[in-house]
């Protein structure tokens, strides 16, 4: 079985950073795409940022340029460095990774269960 487990959530003031990090473990033969998802209060779980085996990345339109997303292949871990944070950026922040278990099986996807960011004066 796989585990994601996320850290680096927090209470920040606007203007300020903070850095999540989402490291898998279990039975992993390779990890594909991973990203962060981000859920407000009463909204839809979205896309926040992408990135794939290549370190091809993809943003919201509303981060980009603030935010970063990385990966560690060697730790199978994601990164979100996250700055110049908006109070609209509050939300639980979800990882979420395509893997597969040996050379010849599928993709499975799994979830972090997820960390809170509040971003309040």
């Amino acid at each position: 079985q796989v585990q994601l487990v996320e850290s680096g959530g927090g209470v920040v003031q606007p203007g300020g950073s903070l850095r999540l990090s989402c490291a898998a473990s279990g039975s992993i033969f390779s990890i594909n795409t991973m990203g962060w998802y981000c859920q407000a209060p009463g909204k839809e779980r979205e896309l926040v940022a992408g990135i794939t085996t290549d370190a091809t990345t993809t943003y919201a339109d509303s981060v980009k340029g603030r935010f970063t997303i990385s990966r560690d292949n060697a730790k199978n871990t994601v990164y979100l460095q996250m700055n110049s944070l908006k109070p609209e950026d509050t939300a639980v922040y979800y990882c979420n990774m395509f893997y597969r278990r040996t050379y010849s099986s599928g993709y499975l996807r799994t979830w972090g269960q997820g960390t809170l960011v509040t971003v309040s004066s």
